[in-house]
């Protein structure tokens, strides 16, 4: 039994970066005409990782320190996708409702919790 609490959590990782994914993807077709799964998917990575690392340097000042980790993400996705800031900030916006409108629907039906990798605030 020791071997399902990793098992179960790559599994949990996998799952809420898809559907990171989904939000990404669905934001980069809807702004600027992008519509590639893969690379949504290592947007979602490279956004979560760099997420994390400026929430631990920065995030424990208030306000300053979130509002910091939002534009490393913004600049990752601004990186990944053609465009300038509005549209990486417009595919953001897109990422977290699309991914809140879909973990709304499975928490919902009991299927998952409510949190998805790749997508910040969920």
């Amino acid at each position: 039994m020791a071997l399902a609490s990793p098992i179960a959590s790559a599994i949990v990782f996998v799952v809420s970066l898809l559907i990171g994914a989904l939000g990404i993807y669905a934001g980069a077709r809807a702004i600027v005409g992008r519509a590639d799964y893969d690379h949504a998917i290592v947007t979602a990575l490279i956004g979560a990782i760099v997420w994390a690392i400026v929430g631990f340097v920065v995030g424990w000042i208030p306000l300053v320190g979130p509002l910091l980790a939002l534009i490393a993400y913004v600049a990752v996705i601004n990186w990944r996708y053609p465009g300038d800031w509005t549209a990486a900030a417009m595919i953001g916006l897109i990422a977290w409702v699309t991914v809140l409108i879909v973990l709304y629907a499975l928490a919902a039906l009991g299927v998952t919790g409510f949190d998805a990798v790749g997508v910040p605030g969920l």
